[in-house]
């Protein structure tokens, strides 16, 4: 890690003897928006100060506002996990994290979960089953059916307000066309596609008619769920609400993606179509396609700008090119199978 790159209250907080509690070692996790700390019984996560048009953390209210905002929404599948919003405070030379009256910085403290448990790593060692799967579909089935789902929320369904997302992407990757990640057969081959099925106007109509516009997670795969006993779905959208309010097929469609992208494609389909069945929702198998295919693209663009952010190190952006690279390849394949 370039801890050149890194703040100084990032830096005094991954020693041990920085927190009120007892830590014996402190971890670092960065993303292209976020730092992440792990301690021993707790996480504290900060927002980077960026500006990326569909998000924008550059200020210091906005800071502190989305860090609100993540507790309040995540609290629907997560109650006990999301703690509170915390404030940084500067000490001499050193931080301490505290309230926010006088705070010079906001972060997120939640309680540390069970890494065993994580759906990733349940996934990398083979184990994932039909039961893990059964029962993220049993918390998701209730928790849609009880999310928000206003009139202006449901014109988020839309063929043109879908289409606002989509071409997005598009335009935040154009520079990154013809590079090792993002070949120029697949941008057009994906870009054709979703732009037009965005013309099929009755598909979207009809979700929004049969009630599926709702206030979503927005960022529901395997890295956002732990398999615990109840199941975690955490870190959901906070930060622009036209990611989070959607079709449910696109919150199924990205878990369903996540499963293809690691080769586990006889789940992915099992996953589909159990909540198909138990929320009642077998039309969603007209739009569960282009969702995986638009959250495909999402996750290799987000790893590109991961590998482009001067602050990781060598090997972790290296990474993340290959990452975007296999996301690209698999967005290109459902718009093919599809088309």
């Amino acid at each position: 890690m370039a801890q050149e790159y890194l703040p100084d209250y990032i830096v005094s907080f991954m020693n041990p003897d920085s927190y009120d509690h007892p830590v014996t070692d402190v971890q670092l996790i960065q993303t292209h928006i976020s730092y992440v700390l792990i301690t021993d019984r707790f996480v504290y996560k900060f927002k980077k100060p960026v500006d990326f048009g569909f998000l924008d953390f550059s200020t210091l209210e906005k800071r502190a506002f989305f860090c609100e905002q993540e507790v309040t929404l995540n609290r629907r599948l997560c109650p006990d996990i999301y703690l509170g919003r915390v404030g940084v405070h500067q000490r001499g030379d050193g931080y301490l994290l505290g309230g926010d009256k006088g705070a010079i910085e906001y972060g997120v403290k939640m309680a540390r979960m069970d890494e065993s448990a994580m759906m990733s790593r349940v996934m990398a060692a083979g184990a994932l089953s039909t039961k893990h799967l059964d029962r993220i579909v049993e918390t998701l089935v209730p928790f849609y059916a009880s999310a928000e789902a206003t009139a202006e929320i449901k014109r988020f369904g839309l063929p043109e307000r879908v289409a606002v997302n989509v071409i997005e992407n598009f335009d935040q990757t154009e520079s990154f066309v013809g590079g090792t990640a993002l070949g120029k057969p697949h941008y057009d081959c994906i870009k054709a596609y979703a732009t037009g099925l965005l013309k099929q106007t009755a598909r979207f109509e009809r979700r929004i008619a049969d009630g599926r516009i709702r206030d979503c997670h927005g960022d529901l795969y395997s890295a956002n769920i732990c398999l615990a006993d109840p199941v975690h779905i955490f870190d959901c959208i906070e930060f622009n609400d036209r990611l989070r309010y959607s079709d449910v097929a696109g919150d199924i469609g990205f878990l369903a993606m996540d499963l293809d992208y690691h080769g586990l494609h006889e789940l992915a389909d099992y996953f589909v179509d159990q909540y198909a069945e138990k929320a009642h929702d077998r039309a969603i198998f007209d739009l569960i396609a282009f969702y995986k295919c638009y959250r495909a693209y999402v996750r290799g663009k987000i790893s590109l700008f991961t590998a482009a952010d001067p602050g990781v190190d060598a090997q972790t952006a290296a990474s993340c090119t290959e990452q975007a690279r296999r996301y690209f390849t698999l967005a290109a394949r459902y718009a093919e199978e599809d088309s």
